[in-house]
């Protein structure tokens, strides 16, 4: 923690509202400055509200913030980067027609000479990749990149606008374990020039990792704050929750059924920007889960995509024993694929529809949701009611936009479309990316669930921990290839030594 104490920010009495949903309730919370302040809760308990607040994205019902003693009220982002505001999204705000370059240009332009501001992004650039880790090429299109390296951008641009109050939205998601603890060091090196850092996670390891103190909040609420050396993990979880948290055990290893999916050469362009797959063969049984592996940009989401039928392949695929290579999306599904993509928002719902319109898209002209040419809405209704219910989706109601859902209840919708429809194939992309501890056991668990009654899963994951708790086994992928396979008892290091090519 840096050398002054005082309050960066004052969260005094904050409240927001948005219909009957009550989303900050009261909240009070100082940040001091110099410290990397770690802020936790289950979903739905208004972090990101409190932060969209903060950053001038939303406005309070009632209570005031203070700025280093000063009170402040932003009528948009524009006014929270004014005071010295910078915030990493956890869903993306890069303009995706830009390359990395341009989008780290904006507001750094240098001046009527571009040469220069395109000059120090590269430079700037380089040396995040040498300190980091966190490699870019400069001249790729933003929405081109994987799911991994748009956050990777992401985090780039608030590094390099030198925010004094820095927030951080579960940014280490999609990083992998060495790359994480280069932008912890980078974190601690800000708080000890003074900045402070308000660090949103879902992941408590990180929390002791690197936060000097965690505020933990439940119902809208901050229900404690903590200094971290005094806190430990059953402590914070059962505070987040609001009962105690039970760790469960690894399953029992996979008893092996007939292959389900088969992969064999699989190849596929991987575009202008993306990694091409080239000699892919694998098979998942079903009963078993399969995990993926790799350093974000490798391939994993090219895989995905293949496999879906979102991107031509050649090679042989096989869903259910029926050749598929030829089929498109559709009729994928229609053999019992599911899908739950890497990015929930871009891929996996449709922002501007109801959460019961999502929670069907698929589906949506099959009985019992249509009737011939026309709907019934009466199913569809029932249907998102049971979903909601037992994904614990918040707001519990069918007709909220699901844009207005927070991400780790965008991420259980998508979860529930996909999971409920019994696949005998799931396809699953960071299945807990941005979900609390306690969703993330229950996505678990539902996943444990398809695998007991036969569902033969493939898993991407960035989190090795995941993989090596429900997966039986685990692939590593590397420049768009297939190079190792693990068992789910290997260590995380040896893991991550092939992922980064070592080994």
């Amino acid at each position: 923690m840096g050398q002054d104490p005082s309050p960066a920010v004052e969260f005094s009495g904050i409240r927001k509202s948005f219909g009957a949903i009550r989303a900050n309730d009261g909240v009070d919370l100082g940040v001091a400055a110099g410290e990397v302040h770690g802020l936790v809760g289950e979903n739905g308990a208004g972090k990101s509200t409190l932060m969209g607040i903060l950053y001038g994205e939303l406005a309070p019902d009632a209570g005031e913030i203070k700025i280093a003693g000063r009170r402040c009220r932003f009528r948009s982002p524009k006014d929270g980067i004014a005071a010295g505001i910078g915030m990493v999204h956890q869903h993306f705000v890069l303009v995706e027609d830009f390359t990395v370059v341009e989008n780290l240009l904006l507001g750094h332009e240098g001046g009527p000479l571009i040469g220069v501001g395109v000059h120090a992004a590269r430079e700037y650039l380089a040396q995040m990749a040498r300190e980091l880790g966190l490699a870019l090429d400069p001249d790729a299109v933003a929405g081109s990149l994987p799911v991994g390296l748009r956050q990777r951008l992401e985090i780039l641009k608030a590094l390099r606008a030198e925010a004094k109050i820095l927030i951080l939205d579960e940014p280490t998601a999609v990083l992998t374990p060495a790359e994480s603890e280069g932008l912890f060091a980078a974190l601690r090196r800000l708080a000890a020039a003074g900045r402070s850092v308000i660090f949103v996670t879902h992941k408590l390891d990180e929390i002791f990792a690197v936060a000097d103190r965690v505020s933990v909040m439940r119902a809208g609420a901050v229900v404690a704050t903590l200094e971290t050396k005094a806190a430990d993990r059953a402590g914070l979880a059962e505070l987040m929750i609001g009962r105690p948290f039970i760790p469960r055990a690894r399953p029992p290893a996979a008893v092996a059924g007939a292959p389900a999916l088969e992969v064999e050469a699989l190849s596929a362009a991987g575009g202008p920007d993306g990694v091409a797959l080239s000699g892919i063969s694998f098979a998942v049984n079903a009963g078993e889960i399969v995990g993926v592996a790799g350093v974000a940009g490798n391939g994993q989401s090219e895989l995905l995509a293949a496999l879906a039928g979102i991107v031509p392949i050649a090679g042989g695929l096989r869903i259910a024993g029926v050749a598929a290579a030829d089929l498109d999306v559709a009729g994928r599904r229609a053999l019992g694929l599911g899908h739950i993509p890497e990015d929930r928002l871009a891929a996996g719902l449709v922002a501007k529809f109801s959460a019961e319109e999502n929670a069907i898209l698929g589906d949506q002209r099959r009985p019992p949701f249509a009737r011939g040419p026309l709907s019934a809405p009466a199913a569809i209704t029932a249907a998102a009611r049971r979903a909601i219910a037992d994904y614990d989706i918040r707001p519990p109601d069918p007709k909220a936009r699901a844009g207005s859902l927070s991400g780790g209840n965008q991420q259980k919708l998508v979860c529930a479309r996909e999971m409920e429809r019994r696949p005998r194939v799931l396809l699953v992309g960071q299945p807990t990316r941005g979900l609390d501890i306690g969703a993330g056991a229950f996505i678990h668990e539902r996943l444990l669930a398809l695998k007991r009654a036969g569902a033969a899963i493939l898993l991407v994951s960035a989190d090795l921990d995941e993989l090596r708790l429900i997966a039986d086994r685990i692939l590593v992928m590397l420049g768009g290839r297939i190079v190792g396979t693990f068992g789910p008892q290997a260590r995380a290091r040896e893991i991550g030594l092939l992922m980064g090519g070592v080994g």
